[in-house]
């Protein structure tokens, strides 16, 4: 065989890893509205940027038939590319062949990328479209699973690993995605659960859809495993790219600067009224937020879920920024056990990937119940301190309205490192609110008096001057300024660059034992 025979050759086997499952199924796969694996991979990538690896591997499973059923690649697509010019390594389970199901080579494919993108200290996206376990393979089939899964907690907080659910991912399937930094699901055609609609019907008799049980709205909106939801695989992708601009490739590295024309100095005067004097009436957090940071664009996180706390992405100077916010729209801004997990998981991410934290505090308290106490709120509640508490990043906390109670400790008060804290005059700091406390301290004051709603109103008044105003925190030091709210772009930025070389450690240690 001449070389031009050799060419041919291999013109052949690419061109056969090429088509996946045949024209046939790639037909039905974008009839449901889903692109192919190579497609997904040139939309999400920077064009004519990925190199692709392990293009001709097999599976090596001789019984069932499957001898004869060898396609190169073996439902799997790895490499690497760029993203705005920045190295990414890349999975994308074909559901075209062999139904995207995992067998050993398969998994010593996606296993080999993982090794590489740790060595590289370079970001993993896994894009997850797959039926399973190839059943054909048995048990090694499963230790493929067990492989990916300790690569993926051995990479947590080393590189960004990113999942986007592009179809079916059932069974034990879903827990690579479930240990890796974000999930992103589609809408309508993507899915996750440990067990299908007929199992449950048969072991509990409860009848639900797929998509009921684990679809993307269920999941963005019910569980909060995953934080993002699209319309189609191309807004999917496109929000993995968006996502990857904030973050860096390793822990090692800063997070990458996008310079802005927005002026660092730049102030607002709407910000002095968007918070209500009435302590009472509701208003949206994203208006304080942003109007503050760059260009006022706010990358939010978990959107749908927990809507009492907000979490998300923005830049101030050019630099990235984590953003946590309570949410006194939603819930009037307790925190709960789902705003406490949804704000832990992400204030942990940005610590451990060097992206200073600004919070963005109007908290009542903890959302009282049996439900919730029932629920663990200690423990739950908990995580969230022990996440602000541990983090050794550039922390800023404002302090927009209410900081009442254990709540005022545990969002990044100055008593749990927290390196600047700052309030609007409209703050209000103490045990619990006026009404309360007035409630409690003139219990019998109240019964006696001649007009009881003129004596509570005086009372509320009077606690809140001499108690809860910012100014008593600020002759303590645990707020270093009263700021007027129009310079909080300002305030932040001046002190982001103060804390640029901030050097803080934990005691030296395996790791803590946070409250699971």
């Amino acid at each position: 065989m001449d070389i031009s025979d050799k060419l041919r050759e291999l013109d052949r086997l690419n061109r056969r890893a090429e088509a996946g499952g045949g024209p046939d199924r790639l037909k039905r796969q974008h009839d449901a509205g889903k692109l192919a694996a190579r497609e997904r991979i040139r939309v999400l990538l920077d064009e004519g940027s990925f190199e692709e690896l392990d293009r001709f591997v097999e599976h090596r499973c001789i019984d069932f038939n499957m001898a004869d059923q060898k396609i190169p690649g073996d439902g799997v697509v790895t490499g690497y590319g760029r993203i705005d010019g920045r190295l990414v390594y890349v999975f994308a389970q074909d559901f075209t062949v062999f139904g995207g199901s995992l067998s050993e080579s398969y998994a010593e494919k996606i296993c080999k990328i993982m090794d590489l993108a740790m060595k590289m200290g370079a970001p993993v996206v896994g894009l997850n479209d797959s039926g399973g376990a190839r059943i054909q393979e048995g048990v090694v089939s499963l230790a493929g699973y067990a492989d990916i899964f300790l690569r993926n907690t051995i990479a947590s907080g080393v590189i960004p690993q990113i999942s986007a659910i592009m179809g079916p991912c059932a069974g034990g399937a879903v827990y690579s995605p479930a240990i890796t930094d974000f999930i992103l699901m589609v809408k309508d055609t993507s899915y996750m659960f440990v067990t299908g609609p007929d199992v449950i019907k048969t072991v509990t008799h409860e009848e639900v859809t797929m998509n009921d049980l684990g679809g993307a709205v269920t999941h963005n909106s019910t569980s909060g495993v995953a934080h993002f939801a699209a319309a189609d695989d191309r807004e999917c992708l496109a929000t993995i790219r968006e996502l990857l601009s904030f973050l860096p490739a390793n822990n090692m590295e800063d997070p990458p600067v996008k310079p802005s024309n927005d002026p660092w100095d730049r102030s607002d005067s709407r910000l002095n009224t968007v918070v209500p004097t009435d302590p009472n009436q509701p208003y949206d957090i994203r208006d304080v937020i942003k109007p503050v940071v760059d260009d006022h664009y706010f990358f939010e996180v978990h959107k749908h879920y927990a809507k009492n706390i907000v979490v998300g992405f923005s830049r101030l100077d050019g630099h990235p920024v984590g953003i946590v916010a309570n949410q006194p729209a939603f819930l009037a801004g307790t925190l709960d056990i789902a705003a406490s997990l949804k704000g832990a998981r992400f204030v942990r991410f940005c610590d451990a990937f060097n992206i200073p934290l600004i919070t963005f505090e109007d908290v009542p308290g903890f959302l009282p119940g049996t439900a919730q106490e029932f629920g663990g709120i200690i423990k739950h509640g908990a995580k969230l301190l022990y996440a602000f508490a541990e983090a050794t990043v550039p922390k800023i906390t404002i302090i927009t309205r209410k900081a009442y109670g254990g709540a005022y400790c545990v969002m990044s008060s100055k008593h749990i490192r927290t390196d600047l804290n700052y309030a609007y005059p409209t703050a209000e700091i103490a045990v619990m609110g006026p009404e309360g406390a007035v409630n409690i301290l003139y219990r019998a004051d109240l019964k006696g008096a001649e007009d009881p709603d003129a004596f509570r109103a005086r009372k509320v008044e009077e606690f809140r001057d001499k108690f809860a105003s910012p100014y008593i925190a600020a002759r303590r030091g645990y707020i270093d300024e009263v700021i007027e709210p129009s310079t909080t772009r300002r305030k932040l930025i001046v002190g982001l660059r103060m804390l640029g070389n901030k050097r803080d450690v934990n005691p030296a240690r395996k790791h803590g034992n946070i409250p699971l």
